[in-house]
């Protein structure tokens, strides 16, 4: 019996181990200076590309504008990240995932639909005002509309990852190359809509 305990032990420290390795790995200094950084300053620490949307016109489509540690490299072994979200009226951002990290979004102007989907495709809808914030559980599908037919929205993401990357469904399983007669099977369809689909999600010249 003490040996069975002993063991049920051991298990319960390893599966605590994997919870606490599942985010971004720690680092052992202070911050990470970039190989391109000689002298290090406030500067590094200092994100500007966020003041395009102060007084800024509404983008025509919807548009993303990112603070992770690709714009953003001191923030690189932070695990946290942000995002800008502007939805001109009738604009969505299509179904996705965050394979690295949970999102955490908050509605600064207008309102949204939101939705994700659990490992049980049970779906969960809100509709979000000015003010609200909802989270998105990490790697699970999820979406934001602007169902307002004359007023944009802006909303802020927070991710608990500097690099949570995006996974989007329509481009991931309809632009990378799959064989339509996998997609049409996959779909209960035919190739011909399968085709249409396809030709939908060209970028427009």
């Amino acid at each position: 019996m003490a040996m069975l305990n002993r063991f049920f032990l051991l298990v319960a420290c390893f599966a605590v181990i994997e919870i606490i390795m599942a985010g971004d790995p720690d680092i052992l200094t202070d911050f990470i200076v970039p190989s391109n950084v000689t002298s290090v300053n406030s500067s590094l620490f200092t994100f500007t590309g966020f003041r395009a949307l102060l007084g800024g016109e509404s983008p025509p489509a919807f548009k993303v504008l990112k603070a992770s540690m690709a714009e953003f490299p001191a923030l690189n072994g932070q695990s946290v990240s942000y995002a800008a979200l502007q939805f001109p009226a009738g604009a969505t951002n299509p179904p996705h995932t965050h394979p690295r990290a949970s999102e955490l979004l908050f509605v600064v102007d207008g309102t949204l639909e939101v939705g994700l989907i659990d490992t049980s495709n049970k779906l969960y809808t809100q509709t979000l005002q000015t003010g609200d914030l909802f989270v998105f559980p990490k790697g699970l599908v999820h979406f934001q509309f602007n169902a307002d037919a004359k007023k944009s929205a802006l909303a802020i993401s927070a991710f608990g990852s500097s690099s949570a990357g995006t996974v989007s469904i329509p481009s991931t399983v309809f632009a990378t190359g799959i064989d339509d007669n996998i997609l049409a099977l996959s779909f209960k369809t035919d190739v011909a809509t399968i085709q249409k689909i396809k030709a939908g999600l060209v970028p427009k010249p």
